[in-house]
């Protein structure tokens, strides 16, 4: 089994996906850009993270259709973005942002002291647990 397919195997048997659109907007972004150089476990931690909703997946789509036709070897652009992206939030989506950027950039990860909204907290807990299966694939 290629990667691609144990990488979605792992995260529908962990039962992570929350929806089928989830499901089917992940699949769709790892199956359209995982050929490229840029694509990393931690680009596919992000994926799984915006396909989270249509919002997220259209801002996903968008930054990695530009990365794939600028030739880009790397998601350092995309980082950039994602910083920009997280300075405009207000609300807990400010954490969401700033987990994408720690996953994107394979650093560490520290839950937010703030009081976060149960969908906020959810959302990153499910993230966190998807990140750990997405790397322990080989």
């Amino acid at each position: 089994m290629d990667w691609k397919k144990s990488c979605f195997s792992a995260l529908d048997k962990a039962k992570l996906f929350e929806n089928s659109g989830h499901r089917t907007r992940f699949k769709e972004l790892v199956d359209c850009f995982s050929g490229y150089p840029f694509f990393t476990k931690g680009l596919c931690k992000c994926i799984y993270l915006s396909a989270w909703d249509e919002k997220h997946f259209c801002i996903m789509l968008e930054t990695l259709t530009e990365l794939s036709l600028g030739r880009e070897t790397n998601t350092k652009e995309m980082s950039v973005k994602g910083e920009d992206l997280a300075d405009e939030q207000t609300d807990g989506e400010y954490y969401i942002y700033q987990l994408s950027i720690a996953l994107l950039n394979d650093l560490p990860y520290e839950f937010p002291s703030a009081d976060l909204d149960p969908d906020t907290e959810y959302i990153i807990r499910r993230a966190l647990r998807a990140s750990d299966i997405i790397e322990q694939l080989s």
